[in-house]
C-alpha cells in the first residue's frame, strides 16, 4: 500500500523522506478527500492488465505513454528534474502508473502544508486539475512510468501562484465541499 505524510520543513536535498517529527502519517482517505485517487496494480503485466484496462475504460483515459527518468535516459536531465520539482498545477488530471523504481509526489492539503507520496512499482495515482503539486526521484534516481491523459496529452505546468485559472477555482470549490 502505498505511504504519505507530512513534511517537515527542510529545505536540503528534495529526494531525502523528509518525514516531519514527530511523524505525522497520511491515510488513502484523507488523499481522497484531496481528491488524489490511488490504486495498486501488477506492473509486470501492464501490457496486458485487465485491472488497468478497466481503470482506462472508465476514467477515459485513452493516450498514454512511458517516461525513464534517470541521467542516462532523459535528455536533459538536470534541467527535468528542477522543472518537475517546482510547485505547480495542471489544467487537467496528472495520472503517473509506476513501472519500475521509485519517487515522490508532493501534493499541498487544504492548510496548505505539503504531502509527501512515495510511489513505488504498482502504485497508480491521479492528481485532480488544479492541485498544487511536484515531484522528484529518491535517492535511488530512477523512475520508469506510464503517463495517461484524456485525450491528447498536455504538459503545460502552471507555476504556483495560478490562482487565477478555472482549474483552480474548481478544484477550490470541490475541496470546500468535501470538508
Amino acid at each position: 500500500m502505498v505511504e504519505a505524510w507530512y513534511m517537515d520543513e527542510a529545505a536540503d536535498d528534495p529526494r531525502l523522506p523528509h518525514r516531519a517529527e514527530p511523524a505525522r502519517p497520511v491515510g488513502l482517505e484523507q488523499l481522497r478527500r484531496l481528491g488524489v485517487l490511488y490504486w495498486k496494480l501488477d506492473a509486470d503485466k501492464y501490457e496486458n492488465d485487465p485491472e488497468l484496462e478497466k481503470i482506462r475504460k472508465e476514467r477515459n483515459y485513452s493516450w498514454v505513454d512511458i517516461i525513464t527518468i534517470c541521467k542516462d535516459k532523459l535528455p536533459n536531465y538536470e534541467e527535468k528534474i528542477k522543472m518537475f520539482f517546482e510547485e505547480h498545477l495542471h489544467l487537467d488530471e496528472e495520472i503517473r502508473y509506476i513501472l519500475d523504481g521509485s519517487g515522490y509526489f508532493d501534493v499541498r492539503d487544504q492548510e496548505d502544508r505539503w504531502i509527501r507520496i512515495s510511489m513505488e512499482k504498482g502504485d497508480m495515482i491521479t492528481l485532480p486539475a488544479g492541485i498544487y503539486h511536484r515531484f522528484t526521484l529518491d535517492e535511488k534516481n530512477y523512475v520508469k512510468a506510464m503517463r495517461l491523459f484524456v485525450g491528447d496529452p498536455v504538459w503545460t505546468p502552471y507555476n504556483r501562484p495560478s490562482d487565477h485559472l478555472e482549474a483552480r477555482t474548481q478544484y477550490l470549490e470541490f475541496l470546500a465541499q468535501s470538508a
